[in-house]
């Protein structure tokens, strides 16, 4: 099974929305197929395992390990537990269920039911986090919330009464955040990011896909031409008044649940928070987030607007050049 993990990381995220999924295929002992989902829409890890075993007829008494409990719907592709039964494969492993409500329960049942043994839960923690995305979508209907920022080493996370774009940490952090951004389904920022910073809020320093880009903007007070009202990628604004393809309209007075069900509304399985110090205090007051990756540079401002704080213990921190960067765990 951790093989199986292995194999379906190699998926992100062009496999998205879609789970990442991992499946070994075993034969007295040795590894005879193996496959995972590479690409949205594409065949499955399943379907991949099953099509790259080169003598078939050794799937009749072989073992199929997965990571996540194969589907038994059709949508862009067959149903996997199909797949597993025509193929006479007598044994499955999954790690995790899958929560999704085509699925939940329904390929382990296909399964039993054509007389296949089914072993579940197997590294099932490690399963289900290889896929935080993807089941708090689905569970907590809502995208995964990523929040993240940069301070000086004094605390502070921007100069006081900047007037124009300011970088806090060192090229490398810079592209690192660049490669977020395009792991991402969208990424969020408040209105006076935008006014202060202009920020393109796209993967430029590296070769990736832009993320859709979201803006706060209560009364739609936002002139059209700053940066992130170009055509290098989508950008929705959140507002109180209006609806349409590119305006999101939520609820202020129940911001944050308002919020979620218009993204989730829009299918928006993960979001990365880039906002200033506003913005990231509501997050984290509301407690809608899930990790927080915040860098502190080796900058001393001395004066300026103090960096949001979470009151957790950091999980795991590493270094990038000059810049410290820390991991919170909202669980």
């Amino acid at each position: 099974m951790k093989m199986c993990i292995d194999l379906a990381s190699k998926g992100f995220p062009k496999a998205m929305p879609n789970p990442l999924v991992g499946c070994i295929i075993v034969y007295r002992d040795k590894i005879i197929g193996k496959g995972y989902h590479q690409v949205y829409g594409e065949n499955h890890a399943e379907v991949n395992a099953i099509n790259s075993v080169e003598d078939k007829s050794l799937l009749n008494n072989s073992t199929l390990y997965v990571t996540l409990e194969p589907c038994a719907h059709f949508g862009k592709t067959p149903p996997c537990a199909n797949l597993i039964v025509q193929s006479k494969i007598p044994r499955v492993v999954i790690g995790s269920l899958d929560t999704f409500s085509e699925v939940n329960g329904k390929g382990i049942e296909a399964l039993r039911e054509a007389g296949v043994t089914v072993k579940t839960s197997v590294l099932e923690d490690e399963c289900r986090a290889l896929n935080k995305r993807f089941f708090t979508f689905h569970e907590k209907k809502r995208p995964y919330i990523i929040l993240k920022w940069a301070k000086s080493s004094d605390g502070l996370i921007a100069p006081k009464n900047q007037t124009e774009p300011f970088w806090m940490t060192g090229k490398e952090s810079k592209k690192l955040v660049h490669q977020w951004r395009g792991e991402e389904t969208a990424i969020l920022v408040g209105k006076n990011t935008v006014i202060k910073d202009n920020p393109l809020l796209t993967t430029r320093e590296i070769k990736g896909d832009n993320p859709i880009r979201i803006l706060i903007d209560k009364n739609l007070s936002l002139a059209t031409n700053y940066a992130v009202f170009n055509n290098e990628a989508t950008t929705l604004v959140v507002n109180e008044s209006k609806e349409s393809q590119r305006h999101v309209k939520v609820d202020f007075n129940s911001f944050f649940p308002s919020l979620m069900k218009a993204l989730h509304q829009r299918g928006i399985q993960s979001l990365i928070v880039e906002g200033g110090a506003i913005t990231l205090n509501s997050f984290i007051a509301s407690n809608y987030w899930d990790e927080a990756r915040v860098f502190t540079s080796k900058k001393i401002l001395g004066n300026g607007i103090q960096s949001s704080v979470i009151e957790l213990d950091i999980n795991k921190n590493i270094f990038i050049d000059d810049d410290k960067l820390d991991y919170y765990y909202n669980i």
